[in-house]
């Protein structure tokens, strides 16, 4: 099983250095594949692990298929056309737990 199916979105985070020098923190929200790619989506955390503007960040992502040991690679989406698709696909994503969300609650119906 890959790291992909494994993970659990409450306890994971990874640590990202980037351009400008500084390593941030953040909570993985979600891998989604998007025509045929998985992507990454990442929610920023602050030193009291909190995120405190909804800022959520994504990257393409990939794992070795021959070596799941290996860190999975993060690399950035420069194509905007690209990242619209991603946002879209989390979008979908978010309004499905919603869903799931209003729909598992008890006593009440979804009607």
């Amino acid at each position: 099983m890959s790291r992909k199916e494994e993970y659990d979105a409450e306890s994971m985070t990874v640590e990202l250095n980037l351009d400008d020098g500084r390593n941030v923190n953040c909570a993985v929200v979600t891998i989604l594949t998007v025509e045929g790619k998985d992507y990454i989506a990442l929610l920023p955390l602050n030193e009291n692990d909190e995120n405190e503007d909804g800022e959520v960040w994504f990257y393409r992502y990939s794992e070795n298929p021959n070596d799941p040991n290996e860190e999975p690679q993060l690399d950035y989406i420069d194509d905007d056309e690209e990242y619209e698709k991603v946002a879209d696909a989390f979008d979908e994503y978010l309004d499905n737990c919603e869903f799931d969300e209003w729909v598992d609650e008890p006593g009440e119906s979804a009607d």
